[in-house]
């Protein structure tokens, strides 16, 4: 007989649905170098992550959610997501809800900048890691947490790696993934697609609601947050890794997607970090 694996105080079942056996209403799940697994799950429970480290891909509905340090992703109950991510330490804060609010919010997948104020709750709420058990102070607070979203929320598409369902546009986000370094070259996408570029370009938007140039662009800051995590290199080497002929390109580059400037974090050897 299969053991049972407990994520996030939740039993997973082989068809990778999960039976919640915790009667609170809400509860507060944190771990540190969080463990990935390698397939689509879903739960009835909704979910809020908090990213506290690092940075994570949500995988929801042919498209990639990028939610990086300091970011939360609200997830409808009963969706199913996959996550991965290339970070050295992801740390996240899992936010597990019975119910919601009627307000149009809570039915789509939301991802935003962390306001400090919520950041502080969110922190605060960690106390209770963990605790199934009733708490009123808890599940107010929680509550609170939750009913307060929708005003804390930004619209944050821009953080959203569309997935194409024609097979013909496979292939170009693919060449566009392994070669963002360089620029576009429509008539070869075009040739991989078996298209014209006038065709491409039309579907492409179609399929993805961005066009090429977005999409190139989308890929190269993702790229770059990846960089950023490892902690290795300067702002400077980070925006010739990716493509840009400088710094300054790179940084309003980088702005206009995370609406913040880039930051280089400190290495593990305390050296001083970059930002502008």
């Amino acid at each position: 007989m299969q053991n049972d694996i407990i994520k996030c105080g939740l039993t997973e079942q082989k068809d990778s649905r999960f039976v919640d056996t915790i009667e609170k209403e809400a509860y507060v799940w944190c771990e540190k170098d969080w463990k990935h697994d390698d397939h689509e799950h879903a739960h009835h429970r909704a979910q809020l992550t908090f990213v506290e480290e690092g940075y994570q891909y949500f995988h929801i509905d042919r498209k990639i959610y990028l939610v990086p340090q300091y970011h939360v992703i609200w997830i409808p109950s009963g969706k199913a997501h996959q996550i991965t991510s290339e970070a050295r330490t992801v740390n996240l804060m899992v936010f597990l809800f019975k119910t919601v609010f009627g307000d149009d919010f809570y039915k789509d997948v939301q991802v935003f900048a962390v306001p400090p104020v919520l950041k502080e709750m969110l922190l605060y709420a960690s106390k209770w890691n963990q605790l199934i058990q009733e708490d009123e102070e808890q599940d107010l607070f929680i509550k609170a947490i939750l009913k307060s979203l929708p005003n804390f929320c930004r619209e944050s598409s821009y953080l959203e790696i569309p997935v194409p369902s024609d097979v013909r546009i496979i292939p170009v986000c693919t060449y566009i993934n392994s070669n963002f370094k360089y620029n576009l070259d429509t008539d070869l996408l075009a040739e991989k697609a078996k298209m014209s570029i006038r065709s491409l370009q039309r579907i492409f938007k179609n399929e993805t609601g961005i066009t090429l140039q977005k999409y190139h662009q989308l890929v190269r800051i993702l790229k770059s947050i990846e960089l950023i995590d490892t902690g290795q290199y300067t702002l400077s080497q980070i925006a010739y890794m990716t493509g840009y002929q400088s710094l300054s390109a790179f940084t309003a580059s980088y702005f206009a997607i995370m609406k913040s400037r880039p930051k280089v974090r400190k290495t593990a050897s305390g050296s001083s970090s970059q930002s502008l």
